[in-house]
């Protein structure tokens, strides 16, 4: 099982997170995803054949990109 913690600055609300949870839930592989909106962070936790590139092309994909690292 891999963890990833993504910073997500297009968060603003519940709502928010509670459509990244159901969209990323759909990916097969993902086991849990949660979320905080005060942070702006999603937490995801998956397996394969989940990756980290799908979860970050998904999260693009819906408009919740997540902040590159510099």
């Amino acid at each position: 099982m891999q963890n990833e913690t993504f910073v997500v600055p297009n968060i603003s609300c519940a709502g928010c997170v509670g459509a990244i949870k159901f969209e990323l839930g759909e990916i097969p592989g993902v086991s849990a995803v949660d979320g905080d909106v005060d942070l702006r962070t999603i937490e995801v936790a998956y397996d394969a054949p989940a990756t980290l590139d799908g979860i970050v092309a998904l999260l693009q994909e819906i408009d919740y990109p997540p902040q590159q690292d510099n």
